[in-house]
């Protein structure tokens, strides 16, 4: 078995990170304004303010801070543990921590914190936000080599707070892109879509055909993806309230994984393509970013931007890269974790 490095999961966590804490800036904005962001700021890594986002630029969002909170329950807990982990989600909310925040896991948070189970409390279909898929990277880190059990714990991890399988099915995509990206060596697009569509679609078929058709859209300009994947898993008539990519969790996770696969060996320009298609970019950043950080590792990061990455002025670069190093160690070390799962109960 090859073994990652503990710095392809500092990569993947302070990559998620910085990415989220990037695409954060232009959250909801139109295509025309995330696009001239990436050109003007991004590109050249001189991103300024903005007012719609009241923190100094570094300050990540929910997306990271769950995902974060995550990887500490398993450091805590000496492996999954679903019911620690939603005690932290409600935690996290209760405690007022949260900066930025879906409303689906907000209700589930609601319900974690007046004492309903964590397999009770998350929201039903047809409710299908990206919530579940946002956090789930270290689902990866966890559980590489073990589909079966990487699949239980992505759908576990999510139910807390989305109930509909296409959010489950979106977790499963994302923590197997990371378990993935960890095995190294040359990045196949069809072979990579081919076995994440498999694991996909054992939890929901749709969307692992979904994946699957990605293999050509990857092939395509971030143009004339964007239309296909913006589209993707929506009824004819249904409304698009989001310009750009929206929250729905199959654009989404098919956005992170074409900003991924059209260039694998470059973290940043995979940042800059998944927010230049605006809408929901902070979470299609910071999906992309973990996948492509898992891949790289820590040190093809941009330094000097990834060292101002913080919560508010705490778990900062180096509190970040030290979480990651301990969850490597409580995977790969001499104490091999205990999971528990929704088949325990």
């Amino acid at each position: 078995m090859l073994i990652p490095s503990p710095d392809q999961f500092a990569g993947s966590l302070v990559g998620q990170c910085l990415a989220d804490a990037v695409g954060c800036r232009v959250e909801g904005y139109p295509p025309e304004v995330c696009a001239n962001f990436v050109a003007q700021e991004v590109r050249l890594q001189q991103i300024g303010d903005r007012d719609r986002f009241p923190f100094p630029f570094g300050q990540y969002t929910d997306d990271s801070q769950l995902a974060r909170e995550l990887a500490q329950s398993y450091v805590a807990q000496g492996g999954f543990d679903p019911a620690d982990y939603a005690a932290r989600i409600a935690a996290i909310f209760a405690e007022e921590r949260i900066v930025g925040r879906g409303l689906a896991t907000e209700s589930a948070a609601e319900r974690l914190i007046q004492g309903v189970p964590w397999h009770e409390a998350g929201v039903p279909a047809p409710s299908a936000g990206n919530g579940s898929a946002m956090r789930a990277a270290p689902i990866g880190w966890f559980f590489s080599h073990d589909p079966d059990k990487l699949i239980a714990a992505a759908c576990d991890q999510g139910y807390i707070t989305h109930q509909d399988p296409r959010c489950s099915a979106g977790a499963v995509a994302i923590a197997g892109a990371v378990a993935l990206a960890l095995r190294g060596g040359a990045i196949n697009p069809p072979d990579f879509l081919g076995q994440l569509s498999t694991w996909v679609a054992q939890v929901d078929r749709p969307f692992g055909e979904w994946v699957q058709m990605l293999t050509d859209w990857v092939l395509l300009s971030p143009t004339e993806a964007a239309v296909l994947i913006a589209n993707a898993g929506r009824s004819p008539d249904q409304e698009r309230s989001w310009p750009g990519i929206s929250p729905f969790v199959i654009p989404s996770v098919l956005w992170s994984l074409y900003a991924f696969l059209r260039s694998p060996a470059d973290y940043w320009e995979t940042v800059c393509t998944s927010i230049t298609v605006g809408g929901d970019v902070d979470t299609t950043a910071a999906m992309a970013g973990a996948i492509s950080g898992a891949y790289l590792g820590l040190m093809a990061l941009p330094q000097a931007l990834a060292a101002q990455v913080n919560d508010r002025g705490s778990w900062g670069y180096q509190d970040l890269v030290n979480l990651a190093h301990q969850c490597h160690q409580q995977r790969f070390g001499k104490n091999p974790p205990t999971d528990r799962s929704s088949k325990e109960l």
